[in-house]
């Protein structure tokens, strides 16, 4: 059985900084693409980041391009979220995501099948 796991949420003011981690077990994790996802309070889930198999491939939202860093360590069967220059409008559940089927990255919440139970960040202002 495929379990995601993330921690590393928690309350920081404007500005600050997060790392977000993702601990899988039950699949050979170096072999599927992974992403991050986050819903705020009556809205979607969205798309926020994914990375290849390997690391070498990753895909960014407009909205966290340049300020967020996806990464994994394949030895560690974990995937990190770095989150720098937080913004109030960056509060939301993150979640994280693996894609049975394919390596590379998506940005399609379908095209994921295996969810984290999300972890809260909260950016005061």
């Amino acid at each position: 059985q495929v379990q995601l796991v993330e921690s590393g949420g928690g309350l920081v003011q404007a500005g600050g900084s997060l790392r977000l981690s993702c601990a899988v077990s039950g699949r050979t994790f170096s072999s599927y693409a992974m992403g991050w996802f986050r819903q705020a309070p009556g809205k979607e889930r969205n798309f926020i980041a994914a990375i290849n198999w390997s690391g070498g491939d990753t895909d960014y939202a407009a909205s966290v391009k340049g300020r967020f860093t996806i990464s994994r360590d394949n030895a560690k069967n974990t995937v990190y979220l770095q989150m720098n220059s937080l913004k109030p409008e960056d509060s939301a559940v993150y979640y994280c995501a693996l894609r049975r089927y394919s390596a590379s990255v998506g940005r399609i919440n379908s095209e994921y099948d295996y969810w984290g139970q999300g972890t809260q960040v909260t950016v005061s202002s």
